[in-house]
C-alpha cells in the first residue's frame, strides 16, 4: 500500500528532525564532543550551502529545487504505479531526507544543521537526512544498473496495488 511508502518517509524526516532539534540542545553550545577521539565526533555545524558546502547562500534556489524534487517523488509514488520495492525504497528515502532538510532551510534561517563529524577521513560534517538522501541515491543507482527494465518482480503493496 502506498500508505507504508509515506509512513516510511514521514518516519524518516521525524527521524532527522529529532536529531537535529537534540544535537542543538546538546551541541550548540559546546560545539564538539569526541566519541571516538580524532575518528569519530559529534560537531555543531550550520550549513548554508548543499552537499559539501557547494551553492552557499543559495537558499531560495535550494528550497525550490528540492520542492520540485519532492513533488515529483511523491507524485511517482502516490500515482505513479511503480511496481519496484527498490525503486520505492529508494524515492522514499530520498524524499525523507528531503524533507528533513527543507525543514530546516525554511525555519532554520536557510541553515541545515549538520552533526556528525568523521575525522578520520576529513569528510564534510553532515546529519540523518544526509544519510537518507545518500542510501536512496545508492539504492536509486543499483535499481537503474540491475532492474531498470529488467522486470523486477512487483512489490507487494506498492502504489500500483491501489490503483
Amino acid at each position: 500500500m502506498t500508505v507504508i511508502w509515506i509512513a516510511i518517509i514521514a518516519a524518516g524526516a521525524a527521524l532527522d528532525r529529532i536529531s537535529k532539534v537534540l544535537a542543538s540542545h546538546f551541541l550548540k553550545s559546546v560545539n564538539t564532543v569526541p566519541i571516538i577521539e580524532n575518528v569519530f565526533h559529534l560537531t555543531y555545524v550550520e550549513n548554508d550551502g548543499a552537499a559539501f558546502s557547494i551553492l552557499r547562500g543559495q537558499r531560495w534556489l535550494l528550497v525550490v529545487v528540492t520542492c520540485i524534487g519532492i513533488a515529483a517523488i511523491l507524485y511517482a509514488i502516490l500515482f505513479g504505479r511503480i511496481k519496484s520495492k527498490t525503486l520505492l525504497w529508494a524515492l522514499s528515502l530520498i524524499a525523507a531526507g528531503g524533507i528533513g532538510n527543507l525543514i530546516d532551510r525554511l525555519f532554520h534561517h536557510g541553515r541545515v544543521i549538520d552533526y556528525f563529524d568523521f575525522r578520520l577521513i576529513n569528510f564534510p560534517v553532515f546529519n540523518v537526512a544526509d544519510v537518507l538522501v545518500t542510501a536512496g541515491a545508492v539504492l536509486l543507482f543499483v535499481y537503474i544498473l540491475f532492474f531498470f527494465d529488467k522486470g523486477e518482480k512487483p512489490a507487494q503493496g506498492g502504489a500500483a496495488d491501489e490503483a
